[in-house]
């Protein structure tokens, strides 16, 4: 636990990044160059060398750099379907090991390309079978067998709604969107919000969580908060940005807040994409973060916004993704409270990177 608070990190990856998974090699390579990129100027204690984090990250050292080397107690795991790469860029075989593995600790959510149409209904259903999902993870872009860059609209009533359809009729009440982050040499409009309204309204039974939500398009997502209940928002990369730069945390935070002021902290949740960046030096920032008085006297459209408080904090790190998903907090507490890891943390956090296969080179 942070200080007392319980932490859900909500999405979790083990990335393939090595050469030999690349499928469409200038697009795959763009999305490679990207993410490494966040991680650079991550500063001495955290940054790897490009040899030593451009490869295939196996689940076992994503589990102990998680929660040997962080604070985070429990977390979602994501699959992807990036066509870009051969298995997505994270396979669903990762997720149904994860998932079998490591029982107390993770819950997973399904993922599948509408863009295939019945074949993405026919492996939604294995996946359902194979993870049994809590959620679904799309992504706007979709690459055909020969390297063609396509893209689909979350409101799409012909592409998308019949996942959505699936997804309710499996038990999946929640549907989780890359946005905001352009994966690679691609069109931006994919990853703008607005095709979000549709959907939201149309489907006022499911949940869509904007993921990298805040990166871009605040003012768009800080309307959307504030016209549809069923949207929210997970932090991953901007718990980059809240370690890196706090300032630019507390403008998109801020930014949001605009149209909804202090219930934007009931619709944020914590995520930090671990392994892209560590998760650490996150948790870290957003446990000290304090927005400034300057910032808050300028906050708020319609009515200020209050300080962050350790209640909305503990809110965003595990109490409304739990309220959202009806997850039983204290059932998953005892289980993370009593198992093998938890043993292992009572010895207290290891180095950064160091229960890696690559652990961290000082001086690199």
């Amino acid at each position: 636990m942070l200080n007392g608070k319980y932490v859900i990190d909500a999405v979790v990856h083990s990335y393939n990044l090595d050469p030999s998974n690349h499928a469409v090699p200038r697009n795959a390579q763009g999305i490679t160059d990207m993410i490494f990129g966040v991680v650079a100027g991550s500063g001495p204690d955290y940054e790897l060398p490009r040899e030593d984090y451009v490869r295939d990250w196996d689940v076992d050292e994503t589990v102990s750099t998680l929660f040997l080397e962080s604070d985070t107690d429990f977390a979602i795991y994501h699959p992807v379907p990036i066509g870009a790469y051969h298995d997505g860029l994270v396979s669903v075989e990762k997720a149904a090991e994860v998932v079998a593995k490591y029982p107390t600790r993770f819950l997973s959510y399904a993922t599948v390309d509408p863009m295939a149409g019945q074949a993405a209904l026919d492996e939604l259903e294995r996946q359902a079978e194979l993870l049994s999902p809590i959620g679904l993870k799309l992504y706007p872009s979709s690459w055909t067998a020969e390297g063609k860059h396509r893209h689909f609209r979350m409101d799409d009533e012909e592409i998308v709604y019949p996942v959505y359809e699936k997804a309710k009729q499996l038990g999946i009440s929640t549907v989780a969107v890359h946005k905001a982050v352009p994966l690679g040499p691609v069109p931006m409009d994919p990853y703008r919000v607005g095709d979000l309204d549709g959907a939201a309204a149309d489907h006022p039974d499911l949940n869509f969580e904007i993921v990298h939500g805040g990166v871009a398009f605040v003012e768009e997502t800080a309307w959307m908060l504030a016209r549809f209940p069923n949207v929210f928002v997970n932090l991953e990369t901007l718990n980059i940005i809240c370690a890196k730069r706090p300032d630019q945390f507390a403008a998109a935070v801020l930014g949001m807040a605009a149209a909804v002021g202090d219930h934007v902290y009931d619709r944020l949740w914590w995520g930090t994409g671990h392994m892209a960046y560590h998760a650490r030096p996150c948790l870290e920032a957003f446990e000290a973060f304090q927005f400034t008085e300057e910032d808050l006297a300028r906050a708020g459209q319609f009515a200020p916004v209050s300080q962050i408080t350790d209640e909305h904090k503990a809110k965003i790190l595990a109490g409304n993704y739990a309220a959202a998903l009806g997850l039983d907090l204290d059932k998953i507490a005892a289980g993370t409270a009593s198992d093998e890891l938890a043993a292992q943390r009572a010895e207290g956090l290891r180095a950064p990177w160091s229960t890696s296969r690559t652990p961290i080179r000082t001086g690199a």
